[in-house]
């Protein structure tokens, strides 16, 4: 099945191990960004994975192209233009020294793209899946008509339209992205959100909960899941939910709403290498698990084992087969050598 993804594909620079900014003179790069992170996930999992964004026509620019090419993401429908390609900082956090990230991604390609570098009827033709996040509209410009206009016509084609709501308050204020992302999820069937995401974009919060403090009330996401079907429209939610115990000890679970029932997942205690992409893996995980059939349980436990196994991965991208979630799912849970 084919499944399109559209957002900003960044280069991502930052110090070895746990240094941090001020004590290095190199900095090790990739690439990433969230909506490129679903889209290496999905081909790893065997899906037609397609990538949408806007990336410059220089060398950094094709090193991009090339960092998805190499996991069997389709990349034909990539505008190149522009003069520079967006960059974001990463310094790692320790114990209760939390992680840091640093945004230089102004003037971006994709920042300044207008709505006529994407032929969306040519890119949604045989879609099954349209999958964007808070973070592009948020860049500005021109981006929030052309993801309102991405929806409209993924919609009338017959895909189903999945967004992440992946708030940035370096990017945009509440009231912005409120306002932004209450004209785009009329056209989104399936939201995705973490534990403040509602609380930040649609002002719905869980009771009692002080998610900043290590405390959630999971029970009260309930509400905040039937809340955003009811007053939104979405059909489906999935929420991530992360209990920090420090930067390098997290627990990590989810819960599933199909309009119907609710779903937990087990939680799990990770030991964090890498956290930035746990979101995004949990979306492809979902995406993934829902157009294989699995039912509303299964596609939790999928999801939540596919992020949870990407916290163990370097870097942006969740390099780990279906098989390896399935094993995870299936109670495989020691970490032991495999031989």
């Amino acid at each position: 099945m084919k499944v399109v993804t559209f957002g900003e594909l960044m280069l991502r620079l930052e110090p070895a191990g746990y240094y941090r900014f001020v004590q290095v003179d190199t900095m090790t790069s990739t690439f990433g960004g969230a909506e490129a992170n679903v889209a290496v996930s999905l081909a790893n999992y065997g899906m037609n994975s397609v990538y949408v964004t806007k990336l410059p026509a220089h060398e950094i620019g094709q090193s991009a192209v090339n960092s998805l090419r190499r996991y069997g993401v389709c990349t034909d429908y990539i505008v190149r233009g522009g003069s520079r390609l967006g960059i974001y900082y990463n310094e790692r956090g320790a114990s209760q020294r939390g992680s840091k990230c640093i945004y230089d991604r102004a003037h971006s390609s994709i920042a300044e793209a207008v709505p006529e570098d994407f032929d969306w009827k040519a890119i949604f033709k045989d879609c099954s899946w349209f999958h964007l996040t808070g973070v592009t509209p948020a860049l500005g410009g021109n981006l929030p008509d052309i993801c309102l206009e991405a929806c409209k016509t993924a919609k009338e084609m017959g895909a189903t339209v999945s967004c992440d709501l992946n708030y940035r308050s370096k990017l945009w204020t509440k009231q912005q992205a409120r306002e932004v992302m209450t004209k785009i999820c009329q056209y989104v069937d399936v939201c995705i959100a973490n534990e403040e995401d509602a609380k930040d974009v649609f002002g719905i919060e869980a009771k009692d909960n002080d998610a900043a403090g290590g405390h959630l009330n999971k029970e009260g996401y309930f509400s905040v899941a039937k809340q955003l079907v009811e007053s939104i429209g979405f059909k489906k939610v999935a929420i991530t939910l992360r209990t920090s115990i420090n930067a390098n000890q997290n627990k990590w679970a989810g819960l599933f709403y199909d309009g119907k029932d609710f779903y937990f997942s087990k939680e799990y205690e990770m030991m964090i290498v890498d956290r930035l992409g746990g979101g995004d893996s949990f979306t492809a995980g979902l995406i993934y698990s829902i157009l294989s059939g699995k039912d509303s349980q299964g596609c939790l436990d999928f999801a939540v084992a596919a992020s949870c196994l990407k916290h163990s991965i370097e870097g942006d991208f969740n390099m780990v087969s279906a098989e390896e979630v399935e094993k995870l799912v299936a109670g495989n849970a020691t970490g032991r050598i495999q031989r």
